[in-house]
């Protein structure tokens, strides 16, 4: 009886070590699942494909009407096709889908960028003054007018259907194209650049009120002497513009290259705004930045950066704007508050406000006056390479009493 249960207690060892030693031997495979990124597609139908790294069975979901996975499942590496159907509305849209294995979930978001805005009441046969409201406004082209400055092309003539097929015409899409050289000549002998660009003119014809000074022609501060705001055309201002740069300069050197001014607002000697648009030459995408430059005595030239950096060795920025893709922009002065917003079709807009309280812009004496187009700021670049936008929009508004 006693060998018995010796013999019974060394068969429950034995079993109990050998279920211990087989579980010990069996290892849990841990799932393993990744996938490629995918950058964002464009508003046609388009396909592209995204690697899978897994190690055992995945499968796809997809909640999304608009995006199509081949194939929606598979075993170990494999690569899945993504395809979208055409975006027919002009906003931008985004879908999850995920892809699954056991208890893992990898998440991936597709964007697709909504289709380009119809262009309302634009005819690619008429000129610019007969598509938009030039009708206070002259223009700049770096063409000697004969002393070895730029020529101005006059409000008069302007409005009777100028157009020119090296600087300033419609674009097929009915747009208004400005296009500066870096070779040229300027609006004065001590400016550095060159441009085509727009002046404001609210004197409109009337060539007997002076172009300067505080007058019919030109606008204030609402927070300038009451003798001021009185004696100009306007006061305080809003200046809103939908325009796609086409090209920057790509030579020339590092502090200049793919720089230009979009639009401004253009004091006495001084700037109050002055928006860049700017794109290296590595960088698919460009930033947006604007300067304040106070009056003499009232402090330093202020740098803004709205969308990516204005550095010279700026990396892409994450969130910039490609060239000849549309993005607007609205400078709005009230008093001395200046507020400049970049809008761009279904992103937030970007909003900087200024305090110019102490930037000595409103006191006699000052007075204003809005310019767009492009002002190339880059004057050691080959002499052929050159900045070009294209407009699509441009108002501008004063408060009058």
């Amino acid at each position: 009886m006693k060998l018995l249960k010796m013999i019974f207690v060394l068969l429950i060892f034995t079993s109990i070590f050998s279920c211990g030693s087989d579980d010990s031997n069996e290892e849990v495979k841990a799932v393993e699942l990744s996938l490629s990124s995918v950058s964002e597609f464009t508003a046609n139908q388009e396909s592209k494909s995204i690697t899978v790294t897994a190690n055992s069975y995945w499968y796809t979901q997809n909640n999304n009407d608009w995006i199509t996975l081949t194939p929606t499942n598979g075993t170990n590496n494999g690569t899945i096709n993504v395809s979208v159907s055409a975006n027919l509305t002009e906003a931008k849209r985004s879908g999850v889908i995920s892809v699954i294995s056991d208890d893992v979930t990898r998440d991936l978001t597709i964007t697709q960028a909504g289709k380009e805005p119809a262009t309302v009441g634009l005819d690619p046969n008429k000129t610019p003054s007969e598509n938009f409201d030039l009708s206070t406004w002259n223009l700049s082209i770096p063409v000697n007018k004969g002393n070895g400055t730029a020529t101005t092309i006059t409000v008069s003539q302007i409005n009777n259907k100028y157009t020119n097929s090296t600087y300033f015409y419609t674009a097929n899409d009915g747009g208004m194209v400005f296009k500066c050289p870096v070779d040229g000549f300027k609006t004065s002998t001590g400016t550095s650049y060159t441009r085509v660009e727009l002046r404001e003119m609210l004197r409109g014809t009337n060539t007997s009120i002076s172009t300067q000074g505080v007058n019919k022609n030109n606008w204030v501060f609402g927070t300038a002497p009451t003798a001021d705001k009185n004696a100009a055309a306007g006061y305080d201002g809003e200046m809103s513009a939908t325009l796609a740069v086409n090209h920057v300069t790509t030579t020339g050197d590092s502090g200049q290259v793919g720089r230009v001014i979009v639009g401004q607002i253009h004091a006495n000697d001084d700037e109050p705004v002055r928006i860049y648009y700017r794109k290296l030459k590595n960088n698919t995408l460009g930033s947006i930045y604007f300067a304040h430059e106070p009056t003499d005595g009232n402090g330093s030239e202020q740098w803004h950066e709205m969308i990516g950096s204005r550095s010279n060795s700026a990396s892409n920025p994450a969130d910039g704007i490609a060239l000849n893709e549309k993005f607007s922009y609205t400078i709005k002065v009230v008093g001395d508050s200046l507020t400049v917003t970049i809008m761009r079709e279904g992103k937030d807009d970007v909003v900087k406000t200024v305090d110019m309280t102490n930037s000595g812009f409103n006191v006699g004496g000052q007075y204003m006056y809005f310019k767009a187009g492009v002002y190339n700021q880059n004057n050691s670049g080959d002499g052929d390479d050159y900045v070009q936008a294209t407009f699509y929009a441009l108002e501008k508004s004063h408060t009058t009493d």
